[in-house]
């Protein structure tokens, strides 16, 4: 089940892939698939065997950046 914008505006700043997949409407095994590929549609950080997604690119990618969004 995927986020309300209001739900996606108040995630903390970054979030573990499965929220960002979530908020854009990707399944678990493509959305490992595409981060390890360096493909998933915003930027993802790998710490370790984590990876982390900035909340704002997720913001910006669904063009809900703005207060009006």
């Amino acid at each position: 089940m995927g986020l309300t914008l209001e739900e996606v505006r108040e995630l903390p700043p970054t979030v573990d892939l499965m929220t960002a997949a979530r908020v854009l409407g990707i399944g678990r095994t493509k959305a490992y698939e595409l981060a390890r590929a360096g493909e998933f549609p915003v930027h993802v950080v790998r710490i370790g065997d984590l990876y982390r997604v900035s909340t704002a690119d997720l913001l910006r990618f669904i063009h809900a950046d703005h207060p009006e969004g």
